[in-house]
């Protein structure tokens, strides 16, 4: 399936793939972290039950807090 990750194109050898799946995959291990799969915003105890297909758009946006 092609789908987009962060505006960059991205190929994975399945039909679907779980939000938890690809946030895993992609390394993405941070502990704040926003993440938008066709432009909703998803919840973290969404992850599992939200399914990535061919064509959808994910964004995962790592917060940083300082001052």
């Amino acid at each position: 399936m092609h789908i987009t990750v962060n505006n960059k194109p991205e190929i994975l050898d399945r039909d679907s793939i779980s939000i938890a799946e690809l946030k895993q995959l992609k390394n993405f291990t941070f502990s704040k972290i926003i993440i938008k799969h066709n432009n909703l915003i998803i919840e973290p105890e969404e992850y599992h039950n939200t399914f990535v297909r061919d064509g959808d758009v994910v964004v995962m946006l790592h917060l940083l807090a300082g001052g």
